[in-house]
């Protein structure tokens, strides 16, 4: 394995070309594809990197390709998005292997190989964690590691198959590497805010092990993260739905994941700097949520009837701003729901994913922003685990809204809901977002934030 991590990084000048008519049958497939309902109609190269020499049994490289796509109508200019691929190639594809494939190449210097997913093979995902742990640097991939933990040889590698918008490799119950699909320029804050609460002692959030990076055009990309691997755990998802399907109560579960917000919050605002937001930035934070709402109403008609008390959700916050009234913002979370919890099997709370919203830019993820974003996340996915059950629990949700309060109250020193122009402004701001994704991909589901939309748009959401 030592070997392989030091193989040049050349490859073969026509690589991209023999894989480019199935990368664009391939690709638009996959969960991570950020591009869907568009067809791809071309991809430029960014970076390619050999891995391992192609053999008669395995040829390993790691691409980074911007895939090239129609603009939307009224769209500004795009360059297209870039992706991170991992891709093996080999003579035949063994059985085991058979759901990675991408497809048999019939042109170029691959010309009668087989190309797949190579991150579903634990051989080159072994690769990857080796490379971290010797430290490597390989053309343009930088592998980092935390000096001071401790990286064993020889861990089985297997892939999670649940994820989204991106991909995961579990070695051996012991590490999980996350790495991004889509890559964007700039800091990722799915590795800086780990790496600022490690160095807070934070217990809340697995301390980065490791992590790969690569350098281009003098622009830094996050590639991947690696992690301890938190065994036995259940993501909050899955916890609250399976209680729910018992009937059971889960507002203790509800207040110690509040408890657990909090210290990362206020671990947070000692690591990084904080701001305090005046009448000024308020005003843009409200614009901005209105134009949403505006730009919502257009996609979804059904919200046209709500707008008018909706629009007061916001122009309430602006108008406290204009008597005078501020707010800190400081570095939180960006995307807290759930599904973004776990749970260890000693009932100990671990916040993950801190990369944001994967369609915002990175200079906007990594602005400072009030803790009710944050809050107002979680509360919208105790409604949406309430409305998840063919036998819904009267209060359930209720109940688990106030325990998280008062779960965030008891470290932080401030309750959310002794601020709700702010709570209630953010709360609508993501029912909105809601609606226009469940519209979108679920319409099943649109009844869900379309109750939330109602209530919003006449009283404060506690």
């Amino acid at each position: 394995m030592s070997e392989a991590v030091t193989s040049t990084a050349t490859t073969s000048p026509g690589l991209l070309a023999s894989l480019d008519p199935l990368l664009r049958e391939w690709l638009p497939r996959q969960r991570w594809f950020a591009g869907k309902g568009r067809p791809v109609t071309g991809f430029s190269l960014v970076e390619a990197t050999e891995l391992l020499p192609p053999t008669a049994k395995l040829g390993l490289y790691h691409l980074l390709v911007r895939a090239h796509q129609p603009l939307t109508v009224g769209a500004p200019p795009h360059p297209g998005d870039c992706y991170q691929l991992l891709i093996g190639v080999r003579e035949a594809l063994p059985p085991r292997l058979a759901p990675a494939l991408i497809g048999h190449v019939e042109e170029g210097p691959l010309t009668g190989r087989t190309a797949y997913d190579a991150l579903h093979d634990p051989l080159p995902a072994e690769l990857l964690l080796e490379a971290i742990r010797s430290g490597s640097r390989i053309g343009g991939l930088r592998f980092e590691r935390d000096p001071h933990q401790e990286i064993r040889e020889g861990l089985v590698a297997r892939v999670m198959t649940a994820e989204q918008s991106n991909s995961s490799i579990v070695y051996g119950d012991t590490f999980i590497l996350k790495l991004l699909r889509r890559v964007l320029p700039g800091v990722n804050p799915d590795l800086e805010l780990p790496l600022a609460l490690a160095r807070e002692g934070c217990p809340r959030v697995p301390a980065p092990t490791g992590w790969l990076r690569a350098e281009l055009g003098g622009e830094p990309y996050t590639l991947g993260v690696l992690q301890p691997f938190v065994q036995g755990a259940s993501d909050g998802w899955e916890l609250a739905l399976r209680e729910l399907a018992k009937g059971e109560d889960f507002s203790a579960e509800a207040h110690a994941l509040g408890r657990a917000t909090a210290e990362v919050h206020t671990a947070l605002a000692r690591a990084l700097p904080t701001v305090t937001l005046g009448h000024q930035q308020l005003q843009l934070l409200v614009d901005g949520m209105i134009e949403r709402l505006e730009a919502a109403v257009q996609a979804v008609p059904a919200l046209r009837p709500y707008a008018p008390g909706l629009r007061s959700a916001f122009t309430a916050l602006g108008d406290l701003a204009s008597e005078g009234r501020t707010w800190t913002a400081q570095r939180i979370h960006g995307d807290l729901h759930l599904g973004q919890c776990l749970r260890s099997a000693a009932g100990h709370w671990s916040l993950i994913d801190f990369e944001g919203e994967p369609s915002k830019p990175l200079s906007e993820r990594r602005l400072p922003q009030p803790t009710a974003r944050d809050v107002a996340g979680m509360l919208r996915s105790f409604d949406y685990a309430a409305h998840s059950t063919d036998l819904p629990v009267p209060g359930w949700a209720e109940a688990c809204r106030a325990a998280y309060c008062s779960g965030y109250a008891e470290v932080s020193g401030v309750d959310p809901r002794t601020d709700p122009v702010l709570l209630r402004a953010y709360e609508t701001d993501k029912a909105i977002y809601e609606v226009v994704y469940e519209a979108r991909h679920r319409p099943d589901w649109l009844q869900v934030p379309m109750a939330a939309v109602a209530r919003y748009a006449t009283t404060d959401p506690i």
